[in-house]
């Protein structure tokens, strides 16, 4: 599978009988799926399966999309729905006399309430329109299919992204092992000199106390476990990259481990090169958070 972002955008358009229709999709970022369809009034049959196939096809993302349907060569005819608009002043009147104060609702309000109001066209046949209707439907299908695919190239780029990242966290892991710092020469010395600064800030320190801080000092200056851990995170990160797919919330929960790791290995940091190393990981890390935040 290939890895998509959340973000794309697709119009279509095309005739059906009389029938001029426009759609349009676009999708940005979100936590999760959310289908947000406008339709005309009378068309709401294509709303219903516009929305299951935009949830067959996308994982996450908030999706906006907006159909216009005009009947060319024809007056639109405007008709109350006198059985939906009385259940409405029904319901009304019950809450106004359990409501004490409340304000009665206007003329247009109720209008603009869904179903009241219907727009058929002249000799607009059932026939003429459930036909349409497919047509339309079909015509979502399509439009949704190239946002998808906007996605997915979208998605192939952030890989490359995402994995020149991870290239840059090994390299720099790779120099945070080797720097000088980390022998054990150089740890040594930094002991023997901390150490000596305790002994001389007090004298009541005994043997115990001073070979407890010694290992105290050893362990804050190993920053082995650090290293493995964003090796392991590294490799977990690019294995779901591989696999592809909607990955977004576990590489963006891989992404707060890997700063998590960053940040300890700059607090641990006891010289300069590391710390500098230690900074230049978190500002990479950041990067690759970012930038996972787009994916599905």
């Amino acid at each position: 599978m290939t890895l998509s972002s959340m973000t794309g955008f697709a119009r279509g358009q095309g005739a059906a009988g009389a029938y001029v229709w426009n759609w349009e999709i676009k999708s940005v970022n979100a936590k999760g799926l959310d289908v947000r369809l406008r339709v005309p009034p009378g068309w709401d049959a294509v709303e219903v399966v516009a929305r299951k196939a935009a949830t067959d096809a996308l994982a996450r993302g908030t999706v906006y999309g907006n159909l216009t349907v005009e009947r060319k060569g024809t007056a639109p005819k405007v008709k109350i729905n006198e059985p939906v608009l009385a259940a409405i002043i029904a319901t009304l009147d019950q809450i106004d006399n359990r409501v004490v104060g409340a304000g009665r609702p206007t003329l247009d309000g109720i209008l603009a309430l869904k179903g009241v109001i219907e727009i058929t066209e002249d000799d607009d046949t059932p026939e003429a329109r459930q036909a349409a209707e497919q047509v339309v439907i079909a015509g979502f299908t399509k439009t949704l299919a190239e946002l998808v695919a906007m996605r997915r190239a979208e998605g192939a780029t952030l890989g490359k992204v995402l994995t020149a990242r991870l290239d840059e966290i090994a390299a720099l892991s790779a120099r945070a092992e080797a720097a000088p710092g980390r022998k054990p020469e150089a740890i040594k010395a930094r002991l023997a000199e901390q150490v000596a600064n305790l002994i001389e800030a007090s004298q009541r320190f005994d043997n115990d106390r001073l070979y407890q801080e010694a290992i105290l000092l050893a362990s804050k200056a190993d920053i082995r476990e650090e290293l493995d851990r964003l090796a392991s995170h590294g490799t977990q990160v690019r294995k779901l990259i591989a696999e592809g797919g909607p990955i977004g919330r576990r590489l963006d929960f891989l992404a707060q481990e890997l700063n998590r790791e960053s940040n300890t290995l700059t607090a641990k940091a006891n010289d300069v090169e590391l710390a500098n190393i230690g900074l230049e990981l978190k500002t990479v890390v950041e990067q690759f958070r970012e930038q996972v935040q787009n994916l599905e």
